[in-house]
């Protein structure tokens, strides 16, 4: 898989013929470009381009003589920054990437501006979203991922069934909207994927890793996800009591209705989907970590069987749940859950 749009950091001086020959020469040529200055003025101290490629993609380039504050490990000298989703011309091949909390502020916040508007400009209804859309901007912009992840969002409602682009899509937005997640950006959107391939089952999973940090956050804990263990995997969360400073282990998985799976019937594929994750990586670990399973795929018939049964799950504690994009969550416990997720979670009698 591809990763998320990055920035190239290329050391030495430039200036406008440089550019002009060693990148929108090659672009032209290959791929046929239209260079001009950017949308927004770039920071005091660069100068920046901005190539416009015939297949639709698109590339930004600024220098400076000084660079006061490179990224780490970086010497302040002359040096240009790239940040696009075309081809790479050959002269940049060999640089350094840095994703867009590791370069200057300045630099960043403009580059930003600009594939924001960019963004906006393909899809005009994102712009009533603007936690979704900065916050999944690296993907929303990457080379392989932009088409898909914005599908995703327009055309399947961030995995809601029976949900309009705006439900689905504002549920996301509400989940972001506290910040929780910010520092961990590049990370978590690159799970949303940067694929050519429109992959709904992993799209939906990498959704219910953030439910989940929402239902903690609600419930007062504080969470950081992609947790090392001992066993050389890595678990969703670390749930922490800010009071008590104890910690929790949290994993995510999500069930995909029976429609899409060989399952027989919803009741079935809630058990099937837990037993492949306790089979394999919790099982490894040994215990100590609360399972959630995540039901938000199902409609609303599939869940009301899986509520009526509340089935186990073959792993203890469980809590079973579904996510609904008026921000309602209800589900049910199974084993003694460590964490108290009332103020989150209805639960179900």
């Amino acid at each position: 898989m591809a990763q998320p749009l990055r920035f190239r950091r290329a050391a030495g001086r430039w200036n406008a013929d440089r550019v002009r020959s060693k990148l929108e020469r090659p672009l032209d040529q290959n791929l046929g470009a239209t260079a001009g200055d950017p949308w927004f003025s770039p920071p005091p101290g660069y100068t920046a381009r901005r190539f416009d490629m015939d297949d639709g993609s698109f590339a930004l380039f600024s220098w400076t003589d000084s660079d006061p504050d490179p990224p780490v490990g970086a010497a302040g000298e002359p040096a240009g920054y790239w940040l696009g989703n075309t081809e790479t011309p050959s002269a940049l091949w060999r640089t350094n990437k840095y994703g867009f909390d590791e370069v200057a502020y300045p630099l960043s916040r403009w580059a930003q501006r600009e594939l924001l508007a960019g963004l906006h400009d393909d899809e005009p209804w994102l712009a009533a979203f603007p936690h979704v859309s900065w916050y999944f901007l690296p993907v929303f912009c990457s080379k392989d991922g932009s088409e898909t992840t914005r599908a995703f969002f327009r055309d399947h409602a961030a995995g809601f069934p029976d949900a309009t682009r705006e439900a689905g899509t504002g549920f996301v937005e509400e989940t972001l909207r506290p910040g929780t997640l910010d520092e961990y950006r590049e990370t978590m959107a690159g799970k949303l994927g940067t694929s050519r391939s429109l992959d709904l089952v992993r799209m939906s999973a990498t959704i219910a890793e953030f439910t989940a940090a929402r239902i903690l956050t609600d419930a007062g804990y504080e969470v950081t996800p992609e947790i090392e263990v001992t066993t050389g995997h890595s678990l969703d969360y670390r749930a922490t009591d800010p009071d008590t400073g104890e910690a929790s282990l949290v994993e995510v998985t999500r069930p995909q209705p029976v429609s899409g799976r060989s399952a027989t019937d919803p009741v079935a594929a809630v058990r099937d989907t837990a037993e492949t994750k306790t089979s394999g990586q919790l099982e490894a670990h040994g215990g100590g970590v609360t399972l959630f399973v995540d039901c938000t795929s199902f409609p609303d018939d599939d869940w009301a069987a899986v509520r009526e049964a509340k089935p186990a799950v073959r792993h203890k504690p469980a809590v079973v749940l579904r996510a609904r994009p008026n921000g309602h969550i209800e589900g049910y416990r199974k084993g003694a859950v460590p964490l108290d997720l009332s103020p989150a979670i209805e639960w179900v009698s």
